[in-house]
């Protein structure tokens, strides 16, 4: 806390005024020219706050052992991964500079220095120059003018320090430091990679269902965010989709979504996707190279496809002995398959899908949003986007009845109405069947297990009609 008040204090002292010293201040030994010293990048993004770059630079290096600089780096670098390949050179030891340049950070630097004070008098304009020691920088800045200790204040009136010199400890840019043994004199390419964290991506999917024709429309979008503390200009960008295994838990990944209201349901697909994989992963790459700039976030399409079949219907689920005084909504799900036949035809990396349809005037407007997962191509996914209006379910435990020796039989009620003009169908699910040896006795729709834990009936109901669904289970614990 202390610290972040210390350097909002000089943040506001500091920056109304340009620090500009009494002779003009030698520039430091390593530094950059204008523009970026990055070189030929190239950029692959995961899923998990983790990338890893790569950056090709040409170097000119004399015989022996030189000190290298890499400005530019991504300032949220792991020092630990860096790796550095430069012909005829080996590496003797590497540095990551990360104390960058700031008003905040001249000042904790130039403790024991001698700085120079410009006031000004608000009243007459007049400017006075006073020399300077700096004592402490702790919760405020103690110096040591006109041979008296004064603290200063952030009480608004015009001031400004000047510095005789840039420490060079500080660096206007994160800065990678090799020290090479070169066994010649020359220019010859080095290739700089690393991991780093703060860059990341996420996958967005609109969806445009038409009911009538029994199709969506689905575009997809990758959302890159750098917050790494660097711009990568011109960077071949490359996508993968998958969460590979890190170690590193130190990362400060900023996307963090809701949980969704409903679950969505996939079958797992069994199609091979033409698209390339990495191991296990598929990849993205981006058609051309891109900038990525630092705290920006950039969206580029990566699918569009028209006319994939699918599907609107209802689903409701009841938890084991769940019983309603009222009737509940049953969910609006929409159903569509990622497979070749049904005209999408590629893996589905994890994200939020938007679903929209066309309203009487022929306008798009949206219905509800839920996630999927890694989705392999060939699945049928079910997606729940909201609680429909005029489609109710009522479950109710009509009777429980002891048998004896563990035993007990349930009997339940699910009472289906349908407000709608057409007929409808719900998918009505019985689940927690696992958590005991439960077995089905009978039931009136003769549903078919979904899996151990749960029974499934696809229930029709007439137009502004109902319908009735009973089951009977027998239980041993």
């Amino acid at each position: 806390m202390r610290k972040t008040i210390r350097r909002a204090f000089w943040l506001a002292m500091l920056l109304g005024s340009t620090a500009t010293a009494a002779r003009p201040l030698p520039a430091p030994a390593d530094a950059p020219t204008a523009g970026s010293a990055q070189g030929d990048v190239s950029i692959t993004i995961y899923n998990n706050d983790v990338a890893l770059v790569q950056d090709v630079r040409p170097l000119t290096l004399a015989n022996g052992r030189v000190r290298q600089d890499f400005p530019d780096v991504s300032a949220a670098i792991r020092p630990e991964t860096v790796s550095l390949t430069v012909p005829d050179a080996a590496i003797v030891e590497q540095n990551f500079d990360y104390d960058l340049l700031s008003p905040s950070s001249l000042m904790e630097k130039a403790v024991g220095e001698t700085i120079t004070l410009v006031r000004t008098n608000p009243a007459t304009g007049a400017e006075t120059r006073d020399r300077a020691k700096v004592l402490a920088v702790n919760g405020g800045v103690v110096i040591e003018v006109n041979g008296h200790v004064e603290v200063l204040r952030d009480d608004g009136l015009p001031v400004r320090a000047i510095f005789d010199r840039v420490p060079d400890a500080l660096r206007a840019r994160p800065t990678l430091s090799v020290m090479l043994a070169s066994t010649r004199a020359g220019s010859r390419p080095a290739t700089l990679s690393y991991l780093s964290r703060g860059l990341g991506w996420s996958a967005d999917y609109v969806a445009l269902f038409d009911d009538k024709s029994g199709t969506v429309d689905v575009q997809g979008w990758v959302t890159l965010k750098n917050s790494s503390g660097t711009t990568f200009g011109n960077a071949r960008t490359l996508l993968v989709a998958g969460e590979v295994g890190s170690t590193d838990d130190d990362g400060n990944g900023d996307y963090i979504r809701r949980p969704p209201r409903r679950m969505t349901t996939t079958q797992p697909g069994t199609e091979s996707a033409t698209r390339e994989q990495l191991g296990d992963f598929y990849l993205y790459p981006l058609a051309a190279r891109t900038t990525i700039a630092d705290k920006q976030t950039k969206q580029v399409s990566f699918l569009d496809a028209k006319g994939v079949a699918a599907s609107a219907g209802y689903r409701f689920e009841n938890a084991w002995l769940g019983s309603s005084d009222e009737p509940r909504s049953a969910q609006s799900v929409l159903r569509f398959s990622n497979s070749g036949a049904a005209g999408l035809g590629d893996a589905l990396p994890a994200g939020v899908v938007r679903v929209y349809v066309r309203d009487a005037r022929g306008q798009p407007q949206f219905t509800g949003e839920n996630r999927i997962e890694h989705t392999p191509q060939g699945s049928t996914i079910a997606l729940p986007t909201g609680d429909a209006f005029d489609v109710k379910v009522q479950p109710t435990t009509v009777s429980r009845t002891r048998l004896g020796d563990g035993r007990w039989r349930t009997a339940v009620r699910y009472m289906l109405t349908n407000a709608r003009a057409r007929a409808v169908t719900v998918e009505l699910l019985q689940g927690g069947l696992d958590w005991a040896d439960v077995r089905v006795v009978a039931d009136s729709a003769k549903g078919q297990r979904r899996d151990a834990g749960t029974l499934a009936w696809q229930v029709p109901v007439l137009a502004n009609g109902s319908a009735t669904v009973t089951a009977t289970f027998d239980t041993r614990y």
